[in-house]
């Protein structure tokens, strides 16, 4: 299965500066929870504390699957299908 990856709110300073990233799943990754850990151990190339939190999204990264919020779509346990785009977006500045 094919995802497109989008980084944004400085969350792409964690996967190498990259906005916008392709990925190609093995077919074991089939919700945002297997989704998780997959980035982590594959594309991650920052801190994963600033990413993850117990092994899911940390507080104050807004995930959209298509564009909708994670949260109206079952969170972790939604289920990726080819072709979707999942962004993360923080929301955490310094001031």
């Amino acid at each position: 299965m094919r995802i497109s990856l989008e980084f944004s709110g400085g969350a792409e300073l964690l996967f190498g500066n990259k906005k916008e990233q392709s990925a190609d799943l093995p077919d074991s990754v089939k919700t945002i929870k297997e989704l998780l850990p997959w980035l982590r151990d594959h594309m991650l190339t920052g801190r994963p504390d600033l990413f993850l939190s117990n092994s899911s999204i940390r507080p104050g990264i807004l995930t959209l699957v298509n564009d909708t919020d994670w949260s109206l779509l079952g969170e972790e346990e939604y289920l990726l299908r080819d072709d979707d785009k999942v962004s993360f977006i923080s929301t955490l500045h310094g001031g």
